[in-house]
């Protein structure tokens, strides 16, 4: 009898341990499913991200098209496209920050949804333009056009500490897409049905994304951690605080990356706003041959946000990327402080976009790593301020130094600043190490 109570309790403790471990089985291989779905989950929204903003630049080069044609048609000179251009700069300076708090108060479906329904508004107001003064209020919704950094800030939510650098130059890809298909589109628009019907194909891209954001977009995508326990009082705090904004300039390494990306960016910034008229006056380009080389811009930034910069930054440090970038920003200053032809500044191209791209991606990454989650549409918002801020005092700086000293001066600008950022820099990382 004994030996039989001994076999009966050791069958009954042995299904017991097998139904124990089934359990386990089954208890891990959910949660490994639920940690699967929610990955897919987070990559389809991702997808949908990129789609967004492809399809913003897209409108949004479709509109670069538009503007100059239709601002000669009413009469403007190079000095009221000039106001017009600082107009918008002082728009998107004063909406970013403000833009970028609304978005984390009030989640990224809700912050896409006003940036792309002002961008239908703007397309429209285009479309009725007919003098002047409405080509300034045309301007006005560009206070909350914000798809691109919103978007940014969805990407950072969603993407790993490690990874989001790459995730980030990921939509550099959308944008060269959309460069290439939005001038070229817009040339082919204007030239065969007009300015008119291409601001209404703006604003029909424009609801399409609206439709988008409302369909794939979660009300919010930021991950609850427990620096989100905060986020009921957030919410009480007014959109304008600009206490709560200024704030975040007091997180470990935030202000010297500002003070950074500010010094640095400044040059190429000022290239890039007078871009246009050295490709008019000093290369003497034709309108067709403008387009070619804004489509040879967005190959080359289409190849190294795609496929080079996530591969560099899942083996070199942040810091010493950014030394990188500063280092070949002064030598590219130095190369069209001297070229002479359209040939030369293509040579130059190549190294421009990377030193650019690689700048920018790398300092936003490592100023929405400095906050917390709940603030990351925040620093979005002022990394953007910093290209408007930018786009803002770069006709009046650039205008000068290009009337009174010519194209190489502003080569010789950008050498002088990034070599000087680049000795603070290396000299602050040495000592680091040295600590």
């Amino acid at each position: 009898m004994h030996f039989q109570d001994f076999m009966i309790s050791w069958l009954f403790r042995g299904r017991m341990r097998r139904r124990d471990d089934l359990q386990d089985a089954s208890t891990a291989g959910g949660a490994s499913s639920t940690d699967l779905s929610v990955q897919q989950r987070k990559g389809k929204i991702m997808s949908m991200v990129y789609v967004i903003t492809t399809l913003d630049v897209t409108c949004m080069f479709l509109q670069f098209s538009i503007t100059p044609y239709l601002a000669k048609k009413l009469g403007f000179d190079t000095l009221w496209l000039g106001y017009l251009q600082t107009t918008v700069g002082v728009m998107q300076l004063i909406g970013g920050p403000v833009f970028g708090r609304f978005a984390d108060l009030c989640g990224a479906r809700m912050a896409l949804t006003l940036a792309t329904s002002s961008t239908i508004v703007f397309f429209l107001l285009l479309g009725v333009a007919a003098n002047p003064y409405m080509l300034f209020i045309h301007k006005f919704p560009t206070i909350f056009m914000h798809v691109m950094p919103t978007c940014q800030m969805v990407l950072a939510h969603l993407s790993e500490p490690n990874q989001r650098a790459d995730k980030l130059a990921k939509m550099g890809l959308c944008f060269g897409i959309g460069m290439i298909g939005g001038s070229t589109l817009g040339g082919h628009i204007i030239a065969h049905y007009g300015s008119r019907t291409a601001c209404y194909f703006g604003a029909a891209g424009s609801a399409i994304n609206l439709l988008l954001v409302l369909l794939f977009i979660p009300k919010t995508t930021r991950a609850q951690d427990p620096q989100s326990a905060a986020e009921p009082t957030m919410q009480k705090q007014s959109v304008f605080n600009l206490g709560e904004i200024t704030r975040l300039m007091r997180f470990p390494g935030v202000t010297p990356t500002f003070l950074v990306k500010i010094t640095a960016g400044l040059p190429a910034g000022i290239f890039q706003v007078m871009f246009s008229i050295i490709a008019t006056e000093f290369f003497l380009l034709k309108p067709e041959e403008n387009g070619y080389l804004m489509a040879y811009f967005g190959i080359i930034q289409m190849i190294v946000q795609g496929g080079v910069i996530g591969r560099l930054t899942a083996r070199y440090s942040e810091s010493s990327l950014l030394l990188c970038s500063i280092a070949i920003s002064a030598f590219v200053g130095l190369g069209q402080a001297y070229m002479t032809t359209v040939f030369h500044f293509c040579l130059t191209v190549i190294p421009m976009m990377f030193s650019l791209s690689m700048f920018n991606i790398i300092t936003e990454s490592m100023l929405t790593k400095s906050v917390p989650t709940t603030d990351t549409g925040t620093m979005v918002g002022l990394c953007a301020s910093v290209q408007s801020l930018l786009r803002t005092i770069g006709p009046t700086v650039g205008g000068y130094l290009y009337e009174n000293h010519g194209v190489s001066s502003l080569g010789f600008f950008q050498f002088t600043v990034n070599a000087a950022v680049f000795v603070y820099l290396l000299q602050r990382h040495l000592k680091n190490k040295v600590e």
